[in-house]
């Protein structure tokens, strides 16, 4: 596999999981463009019989985003005005639904501290597995899955007695 198709299949999952933690568009912009051009000049040693090509993106991105909290060492303002694009289309009623829907996944991951919205982009935005995630974030298989099913508990709680009416 070349570089190139391995940027075309994964860019979407690494960006996803780099917006999940710094929740600004931009800031995910740069750091996707760290991560694969580091990615790239590390292409010649991946070993794809030790990891998939996201998951090994997937590494280096988390640590182009913990390495861009210490550089910032500030706490990390929410940008409350930056949700994700909706779509276009002649539907005005289902691009105000989508719109509601971004929002409301904004204030829920707002909601939750790093280590959190990392676990939540590593297993929804790049589709891993709960032993990929264990091995990217040096912890057993079992405490990813506990993890992720006691965060997603919590996320539930947030939405408790809500209809779509109510984000609209």
């Amino acid at each position: 596999m070349t570089f190139e198709e391995i940027y075309d299949q994964n860019f979407r999952y690494v960006y996803n999981v780099i917006y999940m933690r710094v929740m600004h568009r931009e800031t995910a912009e740069d750091l996707a463009a760290e991560t694969f051009a580091k990615a790239f000049k590390s292409f010649e040693s991946y070993d794809p019989e030790r990891a998939q090509p996201v998951t090994w993106l997937c590494a280096i991105a988390v640590n182009e985003v913990k390495s861009y909290f210490r550089k910032a060492s500030t706490t990390r303002e929410l940008m409350t005005d930056e949700i994700p694009e909706t779509p276009t289309g002649d539907d005005e009623g289902e691009r105000v639904r989508t719109l509601a829907i971004n929002r409301e996944a904004e204030r829920i991951l707002s909601a939750l501290d790093d280590d959190e919205r990392e676990l939540v982009s590593l297993r929804l935005s790049a589709g891993l597995s709960f032993r990929e995630i264990a091995d990217l974030l040096g912890i057993s298989e079992k405490a990813a899955t506990e993890r992720y099913r006691r965060l997603i508990a919590k996320c539930r709680k947030f939405t408790e007695g809500r209809k779509m009416e109510d984000y609209l």
